[in-house]
């Protein structure tokens, strides 16, 4: 199995935060930590250095999506934002950025963990059916 990691954080989110959410998610639901394929985000957030960090020190690929290619996923979401739209124009980055990054590396996907928040960060997780999901 492969899993596919959408993260949202606000401005200056630590690695450690970010960190401590995906050991934590994947704890409460079974998963190893040795499936995660790679992480996404809004492309507003290509410059976060938490993301960067947490990309090296798990020594996957970090990849960001644009507002518009993440809309498309906006059917598919458990939650929408109004406040995350107003910043963003993404109803979830999360969610939106996970499914994104699946579809992109591996084909047909869906949410296998749905938001999920700590502090300043929110992370779901997409798996698919082409790439042992």
């Amino acid at each position: 199995m492969h899993l596919f990691v959408g993260l949202g954080c606000r401005r200056g989110c630590p690695a450690d935060t970010l960190g401590h959410l995906l050991e934590q998610t994947l704890k409460a639901h079974d998963l190893p930590l040795s499936a995660v394929a790679g992480l996404a985000s809004i492309d507003l957030k290509h410059d976060e250095p938490g993301l960067q960090q947490l990309a090296r020190r798990l020594k996957v690929p970090l990849l960001f999506f644009s507002a518009t290619q993440l809309a498309a996923y906006e059917p598919r979401l458990s939650h929408r934002s109004a406040v995350a739209y107003q910043h963003s124009g993404c109803y979830g980055a999360s969610e939106s950025a996970a499914l994104a990054l699946a579809e992109h590396l591996a084909g047909p996907a869906q949410l296998r963990v749905t938001r999920t928040l700590l502090a300043d960060a929110s992370l779901a997780l997409a798996t698919t059916t082409g790439f042992g999901g």
